[in-house]
Order: structure tokens, then sequence, then C-alpha cells
């Protein structure tokens, strides 16, 4: 008898095993038939965005207003940060050289590779990826649930190239001027340390600046930022053009863009590194 009662305990034991592995099983598979789902209606949603557009000076215009409304709509939060950002990363690289064997000028010339390799293009595009992609995602979602995409289509005109197409235009043009310009500023930030902390002489922050600089870095840092900017203008847009509710999935598509750009500008950041600089 005490053969047979640990014989139906195992059997018990391995048929739940088994239970709890398919249970899995199904929710990753679940997960990624929907992620395989979303991921081919974005792409559908970019066939259309780049067809042809019908008027040309129509999408011109358009694109000049996204370029002042994306474009100087950051450069205040942008500045701030990066002015605050290039003055603590100088004040701790300076605070961890302990050894008097370092020279002074490696903290300039560790601020400048901080800001042009990542800082500058990679941590600014997540903040824009939060300001920009929501603004963009509840725009086009409150435009969608109030039917006013519908009346577009109901007019012959393409909706998804009409809305989406100029603010991706924007970005790859805007963007990047951001990033140079958060660039200038943390290194500002670093010179504003040397000049008045006292813990470093401008000389050698000026000179660390202009040691063993490597103009690839620059091209590097820009072509990061090209990839980023599309994705923090097509993904908002995804999101924000197939909303369907009201004003609550309005607050979920913007949260979801915000999400889904900033792993995605992550992931992107990482096979650029590894493709351009390894």
């Amino acid at each position: 008898m005490v053969f047979h009662y640990v014989n139906i305990k195992n059997a018990d034991d391995l048929y739940f095993r088994s239970s709890v592995r398919n249970i899995y099983f199904y929710i990753l598979l679940t997960y990624m038939l929907k992620a395989f789902h979303h991921i081919g209606k974005y792409f559908l949603l970019l066939a259309r965005v780049f067809k042809k557009p019908d008027n040309y000076k129509l999408y011109g215009r358009q694109t000049i207003n996204e370029m002042v409304s994306l474009g100087l709509g950051s450069l205040g939060l942008i500045s701030i940060i990066s002015l605050f950002m290039g003055a603590v990363v100088t004040l701790q690289t300076v605070a961890a050289i302990d050894s008097p064997l370092i020279p002074l000028y490696t903290v300039g010339y560790a601020t400048r590779q901080s800001f042009i390799l990542e800082l500058a293009p990679t941590i600014m595009c997540l903040i824009l990826a939060g300001k920009i992609g929501s603004n963009i995602s509840s725009e086009i979602g409150t435009m969608r649930i109030t039917e006013q995409i519908d009346a577009l289509e109901i007019m012959g005109v393409n909706s998804a190239s009409y809305l989406i197409f100029p603010k991706i235009v924007a970005a790859l043009f805007t963007i990047p001027m951001i990033v140079v310009y958060s660039m200038f500023l943390g290194l500002v930030g670093g010179w504003v340390v040397g000049l008045y902390s006292g813990m470093l002489t401008v000389e050698d922050y000026l000179y660390g600046i202009r040691w063993d600089f490597k103009t690839f870095d620059v091209i590097y840092a820009l072509i990061k930022t090209l990839f980023f900017a599309f994705i923090i203008t097509s993904i908002p847009s995804y999101h924000g053009y197939y909303t369907r509710g009201g004003a609550l999935e309005i607050g979920k598509s913007s949260t979801k863009s915000v999400v889904y750009s900033s792993i995605s500008i992550l992931v992107i950041n990482y096979i650029l590194t590894q493709l351009l600089l390894i």
C-alpha cells in the first residue's frame, strides 16, 4: 500500500508540473502572436504613410509646422537637462580621480565622450520619447475617437500619410539638431564647473575636450539619432492611429507609445553600437 501511495503522489506531481508548463507555454505563445500582430499592423501602416503625397505644398506646410512644434517646444527642457547633466558628469569625474598620476584634462575628455556617445543621443531621445511621443499619440488618438480621421478617409485623403508623414520628416530634421545642441550645452555645463568650482582649471577642461577627438563619434551619434527620431514619431503615431474607445483609451495609448518607444530605442541603441563601434 505504501508503494501504491507513492506512485499516485508522483503521478499527481508530474501532472501538475506538466499543466504549469502548458500554461506558461500558452501565455508565451499568446504574447508572441499579439506581438507579431502589432508588428505586422505597424509595417502596413508605414506602407500607407510613405505612399506618394497628393499635394506636396500642403505636406510641406504641415512639415514646417511640425518642425516648429517638435523642435522649439522641446528646447527649454533639453537645455536645462543638458546643462545640469554636463555639470554633474564633470563633478563626478573629478571626484573619482584619486591618483595624482591621472591628469585632470581627462575630465574634459570623459565629459565629451559621455555626452557625444551616449548622453546626448540616447538619454535625450528617451526624454523626447516621453514628451513628443505622448503628445503625438494623444493628438492622433483624439482625432480617431472624434471621427476626424474617418472624415478624412471619406473625403479621399490618405489620413495615415497626411497625419504621420510630416511628423516623421520633421523629427528627422529637428531631433538631430536638438541632440547637437544638447552636446554643446553639456560641455558648457562642464566648463561652468571648471570655471567656478576650483576643482580643475578651464585650460585643463578645454584641452581634454580637444584631446583625441574623432569625427566619427559625432557621426555615430547622429546616425543613432536618425533611427531614434523615426521611432519617436512612428510608434506613437501607430498607437494613436489605432486608438479605440474614449478618453481612457487615449491615456492608455499614450502610455503604451512611451513604453514601446523607449524599449525600441534601447534595443536599437545596442544593435547600432555593436555594428558601428565594435
